[in-house]
């Protein structure tokens, strides 16, 4: 194996790491929120900062690699592609710690389980962790056919976010007094939101560096 090849494997099973970690992070916001789990939802605060640490490291062994060897074609759109993909992940690991930081704040854990379940966001939640696993097997066997059914669970997201809005005002309309909360769990349900378009751009560098096409901005209004 030439020493580049295996610089290049090495990167891209930091990145399967990574991506591990924040598919983890996520479940643990998850059951933090259902359970209202502070001891949880810590962990996944101070786990944080082992998603910031991959990131960076990515970062310099991607661009260190570009600057060494030059590459082209294929390895080239590799390189590129995890760097952006390591980046995202990383966002996603900042929102699912500001999902944690909800619990740890503990003024809002007692909101109506009937809400909750109205709001849908465990099927929020459940369609995320759908998305960042599919992406994780697309990545790995490099098979981009799973890219439409990935960006078409990123729409099932966005209508539970926006029907979330009305549920959301309706209730704070009838009940004054959890505006302040109704604000809180807003914010959340919008983190759950941005992290299906980074899920939807996670495809799209796969995509990118697989088959060579671009989608971003794509079909998109």
């Amino acid at each position: 194996m030439k020493h580049t090849e295996r610089e290049m494997m090495q990167m891209r099973e930091q990145v399967n790491e990574m991506w591990k970690l924040v598919i983890s992070q996520l479940e643990k916001a998850k059951q933090a929120f259902f359970s209202n789990d502070t001891d949880i939802a810590r962990e996944v605060i101070s786990r944080e900062k082992r998603v910031n640490a991959f990131e960076l490291k990515i970062d310099s062994d991607c661009e260190n690699y570009i600057a060494l060897y030059s590459p082209v074609a294929i390895d080239l759109r590799l390189a590129l592609s995890l760097i952006k993909i390591s980046n995202t992940l990383e966002r996603i690991g900042d929102f699912a710690a500001g999902i944690a930081r909800h619990i740890t704040d503990g003024d809002c854990n007692d909101t109506e389980e009937s809400l909750i379940e109205e709001l849908q966001i465990e099927k929020m939640f459940d369609t995320l962790l759908g998305m960042l696993l599919d992406g994780f097997v697309a990545f790995e066997s490099e098979n981009t056919k799973i890219s439409v059914k990935i960006i078409g669970k990123d729409e099932e997201v966005d209508e539970i976010y926006f029907n979330a809005l009305d549920v959301l005002a309706q209730y704070i309309e009838k009940h004054p007094s959890f505006s302040h909360c109704g604000l809180k769990i807003y914010l959340l349900i919008r983190k759950l939101e941005r992290i299906g378009d980074h899920c939807s751009n996670i495809v799209e560098e796969i995509v990118f560096y697989v088959d060579a096409k671009v989608l971003k901005h794509v079909n998109k209004s």
